[in-house]
């Protein structure tokens, strides 16, 4: 019987979690990085990527942008839990 902890995610799904991925941390903290503003994911750009999971998610979230995708990608953001 196979692991399914030894799964790949598909590209897809990539995608589809980097889009909803909600940032831990500093200033936009809480906001999903599709919804990051774009100089905010420049100055990532220039000053590294985070070596992670998230970096990984930041630097394909940065492509999206610079390839104007993101109007494209905005339905695939979840909706929010209410309150």
């Amino acid at each position: 019987m196979p692991n399914t902890a030894d799964k790949q995610t598909s590209p897809q799904q990539e995608l589809i979690d980097a889009i909803n991925q909600i940032m831990p941390f500093g200033k936009y903290q809480g906001r999903r990085l599709l919804e990051l503003p774009e100089p905010y994911l420049v100055w990532f750009h220039k000053e590294g990527f985070p070596n992670n999971k998230l970096g990984r998610q930041l630097a394909l979230i940065y492509e999206v942008k610079l390839n104007g995708l993101e109007g494209m990608l905005k339905p695939l953001l979840k909706r929010k839990a209410p309150k």
